[in-house]
């Protein structure tokens, strides 16, 4: 018996997926639970068009992410921060502060978007990623001067 999956259920398939299972446990438990439907010609033809959707709506988030991309790494985000002797940075210029200027800027991105590999305690210009998708990671310029 051929079944698509409608749910993700661990061990035995995700949403989309089209199984081979013996009869008895997809009557009696997938589909009677509500994890699978049975694997009509309609029902796998909707599924193509599903994907079909989905792989469209996708191309398209990527396109506007580049978009975003372009715009980000044109910008250079300016921290004025306070300095001891020798230049030491006092603190570090955070993940929060870097989104509150990006949200100033007019860009809708949220802290876990921001990766940094250590924290920002120097002065100078620092490479920051920020994930925009999976697929799309814009790298921004960050500069850190001396408060005067």
């Amino acid at each position: 018996m051929k079944v698509i999956f409608i749910k993700d259920l661990k061990g035995q398939g995700k949403k989309g997926d089209v199984k081979e299972v013996k009869a008895g446990y997809g009557q009696n438990f997938l589909i009677k639970n509500g994890y699978a439907i049975l694997a009509s010609s309609s029902n796998v033809k909707h599924l193509d068009t599903e994907n079909r959707k989905k792989e469209k709506e996708l191309e398209f988030l990527i396109k506007e992410c580049e978009k975003i991309k372009r715009e980000l790494e044109k910008k250079v985000l300016i921290f004025k921060v306070k300095t001891g002797k020798g230049d030491k940075v006092f603190g570090s210029v955070s993940v929060k502060q870097i989104v509150s200027e990006l949200k100033k800027l007019g860009f809708d991105i949220n802290k876990k978007m921001v990766l940094i590999d250590e924290p920002l305690t120097s002065l100078g210009v620092h490479k920051v990623t920020i994930e925009l998708h999976k697929q799309v990671k814009a790298i921004i310029n960050i500069k850190i001067e001396k408060e005067s």
